[in-house]
């Protein structure tokens, strides 16, 4: 927009009013973001904010605590950047937006940690003073969190950092026991022993959400179990048989057929460690099975001619076929029916085994079951209630459950020592590999002749997410919590036992984000057991509960629910921590004087974590002043996995002790992967360090990565990605800069009123209107991709490819004029709504452009509010029309350029082309507009009616055609523009509006 120079003609540049900034065009994010971070803290911006709060109505975030254990990840970032979000965006659009950050302090992984160092020490932690052990875990978890919460705040999250929450604050620890005893007095609390999943290398229990699945290859055996006359169990009586919940079915008693003694019922399992502790098969009343004969075999086999077996006919010939038997070696002798079934007993394949001690000689149990199934295996399931919930629950319903446990696994996974043959096996060696257990199971099953064959099978298993390490299913008495027992608390609004509350809480007072998110926590919840509360560990919350001594869990007053014996371990727990209940004479200090402690026995097992981080609504939302009013958070936010997780125990935890979901609303994102969809991982080298991303980008780079992608679903992130965010990012920091530089020197002098304006600014101003909604909703919704994606596209299509392309010659060539005033004030106007619009996802990039304008020791951005738009801005009807004009713009931009790319033009300015349009009404509108400066032309001339064959036209524009001409007149020295009046004026080689404007 400057004009030639030549040694004659006028030098006119200096009298153009340019844009001027110093904002740079090159970031340096990485060195300059911490600069940010430093004057937020010192000007106290968060404590600002609440301290302005007045009448605004309170929004809390309740943030769900990260481990206090290693560097932050990429899964990290996503989610507190996420929350940041949220959090900036509903502050500036008037709430009082709190966020307390929180860390979960107790558990495994941190045991472990001290573990490996007093082996490294060559300690022994058995041999350890359990609180000593506790303050080293203690100290280790608050120097990652120090760790930690400088790297969350590089990332340009806001909160209150200097006072966040820890589960192992003392007061923290207070709280988690007072929720706890709400448990133990309103008797949902129990103890019962049942199969949990176990975790051998760890020795304790787990919960669902602390176990994952990888693929795993495990011994596969299929195992002979003989049919035996009758249907005793060794002592002369009959196993009822009559169930009306329909898990077993009813038999008649009889005598077996001769054909059937001495068949071998064959039985499938990928888990040979169990077989010690098997105490029935099952089999199901619907299917078909048949008694079949091997007539051959080959030279290695493990079954003989003449040799019987009892399998489902829909499984029998892949059976065969494992045991290296082919077509032709075997016969169907006859079908047996399923009550035929029920008239037999069989024999443990270790039965009267040398050595066995009686061990296995009792008959085996058989008898139908409903979770049998003929898909796999042989169409009998071999029993080990002790390890398998459905057949725990089969004999637990039919009361024959202290028939069937056994004790033979112990904590670490090995067998007692006096089990025959396998005493002092391990399932699993000390670091979670194969043991030596099933290897010595199967050689003694070979050995005695029980197998029919033997293999390996690569499958799905459950492992500890903490150690990896695979897990176990083992009987062993635990501490639960009865979901479905009435709390009797009173608090029944929405339910008398906790699931019905968290069901209830789930479709009445939930928002879900997305709303798939309801479904996955209503079919858990629905579908889930009691609540194993215990742990068997050091580091964390203890059960603060003592049971009567000699007294069995069944009986009345095994529990002491004493509520003074309960305030002094409160008034203990505030004073010293959890440590209390672990220091020497605890139990002579909590009961003395108030209960005999000769009578009663201290429960040493800790609390699951998840209790301790489902309880932070407790001691965060309803305990601290800056909480909230009424308990409740408006939003957890974490990943999916958390359905099972912080939600589910948040849940369970809420409605056993105040008779509702935590939570008003709750959003679920995705999990991170590289650019090609893999999961991330250490050992393939794929994983995204957010350190690394903000010191190669800045941090703006990776929350606007965030904010593009569409976190409801996993989300990719990796080189190639982050440069085409880096792309977006340079031209937004562009748009921004060329807003700062055309509005230097803007005073409230020049602002002027909308009525006063040009068409175009009152376009402009109703596609603020728009957007101001459409950012609104969004930010309400947690829609950040929708608004980033509506803004950029905004800056993009209506701004530096509309707005700005077509006012610069207004900014920079004209003087004091009404549209130039005009035109700054929309651009001023422009400024404050993309600035904070955009400043809860670029944080540090709109801080920058705000104290470009408005610089002070005391000035930011994240003090504002999002500007209210008047709604009289709003104009559909002006808004139709200027649609079609920049339609019929497109249509000349786009017959210039072909005369540009043939070298006729080398300008738009060069131009003055004939416009026909069809449409009287569009052509009214053109000519109701300089629409020579909307298509940035010379001159332009619109005519009403059909366009010559010759003209340009667009598929997409029906009705519209151009002419190209070449403008008339000569160049204006200042403007560039042809115009015939060029140096006719007072100053040389000037259009009219230039000399008026020099004048």
């Amino acid at each position: 927009m400057c004009a030639d120079t030549t040694d004659t003609a006028p030098e006119y540049k200096h009298t153009l009013n340019l844009p001027q900034t110093d904002f740079p065009m090159r970031a340096g994010l990485p060195k300059r973001e911490p600069e940010w971070l430093a004057r937020w803290e010192e000007i106290g911006i968060y404590d600002r904010l609440r301290d302005k709060a007045g009448n605004r109505q309170p929004f809390t975030l309740h943030d769900g605590p990260p481990y206090a254990n290693g560097h932050l990840h990429i899964g990290h970032a996503l989610n507190k950047i996420l929350k940041d979000m949220v959090v900036r965006s509903q502050q500036m659009m008037g709430r009082d937006a709190r966020y307390i950050p929180g860390w979960d302090c107790h558990g495994l992984p941190i045991e472990w940690k001290i573990e490996e160092q007093y082996r490294a020490k060559g300690l022994n932690k058995d041999e350890v003073d359990i609180v000593d052990f506790r303050q080293e875990c203690r100290k280790f978890a608050d120097g990652w969190i120090d760790v930690q919460r400088d790297e969350f705040k590089r990332l340009g999250v806001t909160g209150k950092w200097e006072k966040p929450y820890l589960t192992m604050d003392y007061r923290a620890e207070r709280i988690i026991a007072e929720e706890f005893q709400k448990f133990l007095m309103t008797g949902t609390l129990y103890q019962g022993s049942k199969p949990v999943m176990w975790s051998p290398v760890e020795k304790t229990a787990l919960a669902e959400a602390e176990v994952e699945y990888h693929d795993k290859e495990s011994f596969t055996i299929w195992v002979k179990f003989e049919v035996v006359q009758g249907v005793d169990n060794g002592d002369g009586k009959l196993w009822p048989r009559e169930l009306a919940s329909g898990r077993a079915y009813e038999r008649t008693p009889q005598a077996a057929s001769p054909d059937l003694i001495g068949a071998n019922v064959v039985i499938w399992t990928t888990t040979p460690w169990t077989i010690p502790s098997n105490k029935a098969v099952v089999y199901g009343a619907n299917y078909d099975y048949g008694l079949y004969e091997v007539t051959d075999t080959p030279e290695e086999c493990w079954a003989a001619p003449g040799d019987r077996f009892l399998l489902a006919d829909k499984l029998a010939g892949e059976v065969f076929k494992r045991a290296r038997l082919e077509e032709g070696m075997w016969k169907r002798v006859r079908g047996v029916p399923a009550d035929e079934l029920a008239g037999l007993s069989l024999k443990h394949p270790l039965a009267g085994a040398e050595g066995s001690q009686g061990e296995w000689d009792a008959p085996r149990d058989f008898r139908a079951a409903d979770f049998v199934t003929d898909e796999e295996g042989t169409g009998f399931v071999h029993c080990a209630p002790s390890h398998g919930m459905e057949e725990f629950e089969l004999y637990r319903d039919l009361g024959r459950l202290q028939e069937v446990i056994t004790y033979n696994v112990m904590d670490d996974g090995g067998f007692r020592e006096d089990l025959p043959f396998f005493g002092g096996t391990f399932i699993l060696d000390r670091k979670g590999k194969e043991g030596n257990a099933n290897k010595a199971i199967i050689d003694k099953l070979t050995e005695v002749g029980g197998l029919l064959a033997r293999g390996k099978i690569k499958h799905s298993y459950p492992h500890s997410w903490r150690s990896k390490a695979p897990i176990i299913y083992r009987n062993t008495p635990q501490w639960f919590a009865a979901i479905d027992r009435p709390v009797g608390d009173g608090q029944d609004t929405y339910g008398k036992t906790i699931r019905e509350r968290a069901l209830t809480s789930i479709d009445e007072l939930v928002t879900w984000t997305p709303q798939k998110g309801r479904n996955r926590l209503h079919a858990m919840i629905e579908q889930r057991p009691d609540w194993v509360l215990s742990r068997q560990r050091a580091w964390g919350v203890p059960l603060t509960c003592f049971t009567r001594k000699g007294a069995k869990p069944t009986d009345k007053g095994f529990l002491l629910q004493n509520e003074e014996v309960n305030a002094r371990i409160l008034e203990a727990f505030e004073a010293e921590g959890a440590d209390a209940w672990y220091k020497e004479g605890a139990k002579e200090r909590f009961l003395s004087g108030i209960v005999n402690p000769e009578e009663w026995d201290k429960v040493d097992d800790i609390l699951d974590v998840w209790f301790d981080s489902g309880s932070t609504h407790a001691f965060v939302l309803r305990d601290r002043e800056d909480g909230s009013e009424d308990g409740l958070a408006d939003l957890y936010l974490e990943g999916t996995d958390q359905h099972r997780g912080w939600f589910h125990s948040s849940m369970l935890q809420a409605c056993g002790t105040m008779g509702r979901a935590p939570y008003r609303g709750v959003l679920t994102h995705g999990f991170t992967l590289d650019e090609k969809g893999n999961k991330m991982s250490k050992s393939v080298g794929n994983t995204v360090s957010p350190e690394d991303v903000t010191k190669q980008y800045g941090a703006d780079i990776l929350r606007l990565w965030v904010a593009q992608s569409d976190y409801t679903g996993d989300l990719r992130i990796g080189q190639e990605i982050l440069k085409g965010v880096s792309d977006s990012y340079r031209r937004m920091r562009n748009t921004m800069r060329y807003l700062i530089g055309a509005l230097a020197h803007f005073d409230e002098s020049d602002r002027t009123l909308p009525a006063e304006m040009p068409e175009l600014e009152q376009f402009i101003l109703h596609r603020l209107a728009e957007l101001d909604t459409r950012v609104r909703e969004g930010y309400a919704a947690y829609d950040f991709q929708g608004v980033t994606q509506a803004l950029f596209n905004f800056c993009t299509l209506d701004l530096s490819a509309f707005y700005f392309d077509v006012r610069k010659d207004v900014l920079y060539c004209d003087g004091d004029t009404t549209r130039r005033r005009a035109a700054r004030t929309v651009l001023d106007l422009l400024f404050h709504r993309l600035t904070t619009w955009l400043a809860p996802v670029m944080v540090f990039t709109m801080e920058e452009v705000w104290l470009e304008r408005f610089p002070g020791k005391d000035s930011s951005l994240h003090l504002q509010d999002i500007p209210e738009t008047p709604q009289d801005w709003l104009n559909p009807e002006l808004a139709t029309k200027w649609s079609g004009i920049r339609q019929a713009r497109r249509v000349v931009t786009a017959a210039l350029e072909v005369e540009r790319t043939n070298k006729v033009i080398g300008s738009s300015l060069e131009a003055a082309p004939q416009v026909f349009v069809a449409d009287a009404s569009i052509a009214e509108a053109l000519n109701s507009v300089p629409f020579d400066d909307v298509c940035i032309t010379s001159s332009i001339d619109v005519t009403a009616g059909d366009a010559p064959d010759n003209a340009f036209t667009l598929p997409e524009s029906d009705g519209i055609g151009v002419l190209f001409q070449k403008a008339p007149g000569d160049k204006c020295l200042r403007c560039w523009k042809i115009l015939p009046d060029v140096g006719t004026h007072q100053h040389p080689g000037t259009c009219q509006r230039c000399s008026d404007a020099l004048s």
